[in-house]
């Protein structure tokens, strides 16, 4: 399937974008599972069919369905939510190849430490109003300072899947 994206502004639709992580705790025991509310995002797919844009994520909007849990992740063991409150995912180039397959490379930044990052999305739905992109990745904690592992609990990478739906903006 091939699949030609309409140039100009795009946004994100947060009502129908999520952003979910989950990481094993408890020795490997236990998935938590969390999601962000506050999810915001815009984009631009250029005249070369490349993209570039940013999503950014509410930290204080993570829900793991346990309170105290989510207040912890706030705190400066993880989030650093008070001097930190967002994640945000710059995208440098996106490029759709092979049919669905869009290959994003950008800079996350959490806790003020930046990182480049290259996943592959798979863009689910697209016509000259919307499209939607779908991804899973893994990133490591530890290298964005949230080290914090009390008892050896928590170990290994911490999995992000989202799917993002943009919308043509109106020119002007």
């Amino acid at each position: 399937m091939t699949v030609a994206v309409e140039t100009g502004l795009w946004q994100l639709d947060s009502s129908a974008s999520t952003v979910a992580v989950r990481h094993r705790t408890m020795w490997g025991l236990v998935n938590v599972k969390g999601a962000f509310a506050g999810v915001t995002g815009n984009g631009e797919v250029r005249p070369d069919g490349s993209a570039v844009g940013t999503i950014t994520l509410d930290v204080a909007s993570l829900d793991t369905r346990n309170a105290k849990r989510d207040e912890h992740l706030r705190s400066a063991d993880f989030f650093d939510a008070a001097n930190h409150p967002e994640i945000t995912f710059a995208v440098r180039s996106a490029e759709l190849r092979d049919g669905d397959s869009v290959h994003v490379v950008g800079q996350l930044t959490a806790r003020g430490v930046s990182r480049p990052l290259s996943v592959t999305a798979r863009l689910v739905g697209a016509d000259a109003e919307a499209l939607t992109l779908d991804t899973e990745f893994t990133v490591d904690r530890e290298q964005f300072g949230m080290g914090w592992n009390q008892l050896g609990m928590m170990r290994g990478l911490a999995t992000i899947a989202a799917t993002l739906r943009f919308t043509r903006t109106a020119t002007a």
